[in-house]
């Protein structure tokens, strides 16, 4: 199993970033994909989820802010992240579920002022 994270970066507060992982080594695409959150000193955090069906799911973080996708239920997932916040900062990390937890290396995201 292979992920390629990208679109992490640094962003002003209030600013917006896409984040976008691919995973591939799977038979089928009917895995759960999520991203998971990071920072430095705290526990790792659900972020956004999405089953291979659509729907979605959002950690408390997340919740009217981003937007979690997975377009033609492949196995892609996609984050679209706005009005960032300091505390938003951390090593975004995919994650894929079938039968066990795989995971990628993360992308880093930096909110500024």
């Amino acid at each position: 199993v292979q992920f390629v994270e990208s679109g992490g970066g640094s962003v002003h507060f209030g600013g917006s970033l896409n984040l976008s992982c691919v995973v591939s080594g799977f038979d089928s695409t009917g895995i759960l994909m999520k991203w998971y959150r990071q920072a430095p000193g705290k526990e790792r955090e659900l972020v956004a989820g999405v089953f291979d069906g659509g729907r979605t799911f959002y950690g408390p973080s997340a919740k009217g802010r981003f937007t979690a996708s997975r377009p033609n239920n492949e196995n892609r997932l996609f984050l679209q992240m706005t009005s960032l916040k300091f505390e938003d900062t951390a090593e975004y990390i995919c994650n894929a579920y079938e039968y066990r937890d795989y995971w990628g290396r993360g992308t880093q995201v930096t909110v500024s002022s």
